[in-house]
């Protein structure tokens, strides 16, 4: 199962938050709009302040702000500033842990990691934000159809097989 780390879930959250605010917001604040514990957003910050997609303002009346519009960050930059390269297996990146040299599948995997890599550079965070906004029967996350309960006088649909088939 492809699964995105905890950490750049909350990377994501913090920054469709933090594109909801004009002015600087600090860690705690964030920490409470969001949900994540405090520590966690401070260290989120500090990596993509570190790579450029924040700027910190330290004193008194610091905090962060984006340090480009919402439209500008893709979910792929945020993952990279997070976790590092996307890549679904060690030999696409040419890291360790690929223990077959006579593998058949050498090179194959970069055509399934580049469109992975290619689908996450196409969202951003402010087209997140959009999504975050709307009911989830419009998000497009209802992968089964719910029929109706029936109504007075109306007979249910019979199920044939276990799965109904």
């Amino acid at each position: 199962m492809l699964r995105l780390s905890k950490l750049a879930d909350y990377a994501v959250l913090t920054l469709v938050r933090l594109g909801r605010h004009d002015d600087i917001v600090t860690s705690p604040t964030l920490a409470a709009e969001t949900g994540v514990p405090e520590p966690t957003v401070a260290k989120v910050l500090k990596t993509l302040a570190a790579d450029g997609l924040l700027i910190s303002q330290r004193g008194a009346r610091g905090g962060y702000r984006l340090a480009l519009k919402p439209e500008e960050i893709s979910i792929a930059r945020v993952i990279t500033a997070v976790d590092g390269p996307i890549s679904l297996t060690a030999c696409v990146t040419g890291g360790v842990g690929c223990d077959n040299g006579d593998c058949t599948l050498y090179g194959s995997w970069d055509v399934v990691n580049d469109a992975i890599r290619e689908a996450l550079s196409g969202v951003s965070i402010a087209r997140m934000a959009e999504m975050s906004g709307l009911p989830r029967r419009l998000r497009g996350n209802n992968t089964m159809s719910r029929s109706a309960p029936p109504q007075d006088g109306e007979k249910a649909a019979e199920t044939v097989g276990t799965f109904g088939g």
